[in-house]
């Protein structure tokens, strides 16, 4: 299956335990994407969170498709991990380090895209790093202190 690593490490202006404890939380990612506009059926089990998110897609402006994701979510003292599986054959591990640096926090925000060729490859990394981007701006306007 080919995949593609993307990285984006920014600074937000509070403590490692605050962005941990939001990162943790899946109504967080509502919002933190700006393709997921919900979450549901939130279940804890053997130390993870599983949950379902609900991805929407506009297609020409006026089409609209709910992709409903499988997520498991966990969380370390350093970093908040998981993974993502899409019906559409696309699956993504994701990793949020974070550590203590000038004040505040650095995040290094690392994505790994799966998918079973290489189109829908590029179209789902394009997507993932547009989240990407925007997820650091969002954290930063949220957990300003």
């Amino acid at each position: 299956m080919p995949k593609v690593t993307l990285r984006h490490t920014f600074h937000v202006r509070n403590t490692p335990a605050a962005l941990r404890a939001h990162l943790s939380q899946p109504q967080s990612y509502v919002g933190l994407s700006p393709l997921v506009v919900a979450v549901r059926d939130i279940q804890e089990r053997d130390g993870e969170t599983h949950y379902v998110s609900v991805e929407r897609f506009t297609f020409l402006g006026m089409v609209k498709y709910d992709n409903l994701i499988k997520v498991t979510l966990r969380s370390t003292p350093e970093t908040v991990e998981g993974k993502v599986d899409s019906p559409g054959g696309v699956r993504l591990d994701y990793r949020f380090a974070l550590t203590e640096k000038d004040g505040g926090t650095e995040v290094e925000d690392t994505l790994v895209v799966h998918a079973w060729n290489r189109p829908l490859l590029g179209f789902a990394a394009k997507k993932a790093r547009e989240v990407q981007l925007a997820r650091a701006g969002v954290l930063a306007s949220r957990l300003a202190s």
